[in-house]
């Protein structure tokens, strides 16, 4: 049995233990990387990359042979970065095997037993599998195997409608495919209820057929396809099964009782500055429970570099996180939607809107659907919702306004090219002030007074 003693242990390669590693090892601090899959975790393999190429590739009138080809080739460019090799020549000791707590201060991964001041769990999560009757008794597919259909599916069903069951009914309804998604409760239904049926209208117009409150409770295989029923009678055949209905935190065998870290069986409890219940232990990503993006990891990753390395204090924040749904028209948002503000704040808020059409670039371009609504408190803003071309894009100012607590004057004095789809920001940033400036009687008689006496 190998002994090793180091500054730092991180156990996952996905983006939340690899930002953190890379940070710390290059500032000098000693660092074992563990991962037991593949490197760049989930995002670069099973998620974010392929997915988001898949989606191109569907859009650029690639056949589905050609596609597949192309989502490769991104994984294949983009995986150098994440990869053993570049991590050991930073300075890590990399091991490629599963990692368990033995103690508070000690894990074994294969025949190496590590200790390490501090350790960090980045393990992130995996695809969750309901428990529905016939569901272990056919072949179904996730997101981790998806992306390795030699042949294109002539009818695809989508078990869950959120983020990645509309990315994927999107992405295959481009090859041609039938796709029917099935939602138990609301589709996308984390996100604001007018720019979710904006791009729920959006798919069926596509030919999608997207049902809710149809919770699957019955799985079979007949005549050589999958057959899916819902709690209220429906039946639904096709020739290929996606679930899709969530993740799970990878947390099993990891010996996390023996570590003194709690958990509440499903996920590892942190405070906010990302410690466990165990000091010299912390969590990031996927593994702690909450908002489940790549970036989220990434930036994660970051903070914890402060008490990991720098032993400085540091709070992870969540109101200034962005997400996006790459749908078509694509879905943003950050902060408060209205809804969660109106709970909040009750009348005290501003909703301000701007719409696509009323765009030059969108009207130049033809794609003048959706809108940005902003909402704003005292002049600040606290949430945006985006809907429309390239929403993903468009909400990143956004992520900066809120973090850095600026003001809407600041969004509404910018100068920007034109025409731009960016423009739509500073739209609806005046659209607080217009009324203030061009609606007051009593400004209108001031500059009459003043008009009257300039020679």
């Amino acid at each position: 049995m190998t002994k090793i003693k180091t500054d730092i242990c991180v156990i996952g390669a996905g983006s939340g233990g690899l930002s953190l590693a890379a940070g710390a090892v290059q500032m000098g601090a000693k660092v074992v990387l563990i991962e037991k899959g593949e490197m760049g975790g989930d995002c670069l393999n099973y998620g974010c990359v392929p997915s988001k190429a898949l989606l191109h590739a569907g859009a650029a009138g690639m056949d589905w042979t050609a596609a597949h080809h192309h989502v490769k080739r991104a994984i294949a460019t983009i995986a150098p970065h994440d990869g053993q090799e570049r991590f050991e020549g930073l300075g890590c000791i990399v091991i490629r095997e599963h990692a368990r707590f033995t103690g508070p201060r000690e894990v074994v991964a294969g025949d190496t037993t590590i200790r390490a001041k501090r350790f960090v769990i980045a393990t992130g999560s995996r695809p969750f599998v309901p428990e529905v009757p016939g569901l272990d008794e056919v072949p179904y597919l996730t997101n981790e195997t998806i992306f390795d259909l030699v042949e294109k599916p002539t009818h695809l069903i989508v078990i869950g409608g959120g983020p990645i069951g509309i990315e994927m009914a999107t992405a295959h309804r481009r090859f041609g495919c039938d796709v029917t998604v099935l939602e138990g409760e609301k589709a996308l239904g984390k996100d604001d209820p007018e720019a979710a049926a904006l791009v729920l209208d959006a798919l069926r117009a596509d030919g999608v057929e997207i049902v809710e409150n149809a919770k699957a409770v019955r799985v079979r295989e007949t005549g050589g396809k999958v057959e899916v029923v819902t709690e209220d009678g429906g039946v639904f055949t096709g020739s290929h099964l996606l679930i899709a209905v969530g993740r799970k935190a990878n947390i099993d065998d990891m010996g996390l009782k023996d570590a003194g870290v709690r958990t509440d069986g499903t996920a590892v409890h942190v405070n906010d500055r990302l410690r466990t219940s165990n000091r010299r232990v912390y969590a990031l990503g996927d593994v702690t429970g909450g908002l489940q993006f790549t970036h989220v990891a990434g930036y994660q990753g970051g903070v914890a570099i402060r008490p990991t390395v720098l032993r400085l204090p540091a709070k992870a924040r969540t109101d200034h996180l962005p997400w996006c749904t790459y749908s078509n028209p694509e879905l943003a948002q950050v902060g408060m939607t209205e809804a969660a503000a109106r709970e909040t704040y009750g009348g005290r808020i501003d909703v301000l809107r701007a719409d696509f059409a009323g765009n030059d670039r969108a009207v130049a371009t033809g794609r003048t659907d959706g809108f940005i609504k902003v909402i704003a408190l005292r002049g600040k803003p606290i949430g945006v919702t985006l809907v429309g071309d390239h929403a993903g894009e468009l909400i990143a100012p956004w992520s900066l306004v809120l973090s850095k607590g600026l003001k809407l004057s600041d969004i509404s004095g910018m100068v920007l090219p034109y025409p731009t789809l960016a423009e739509i920001s500073k739209r609806a940033a005046g659209n607080y002030f217009a009324p203030k400036l061009f609606e007051n009687d009593k400004l209108k008689r001031v500059v009459r007074v003043i008009q009257r006496f300039v020679p």
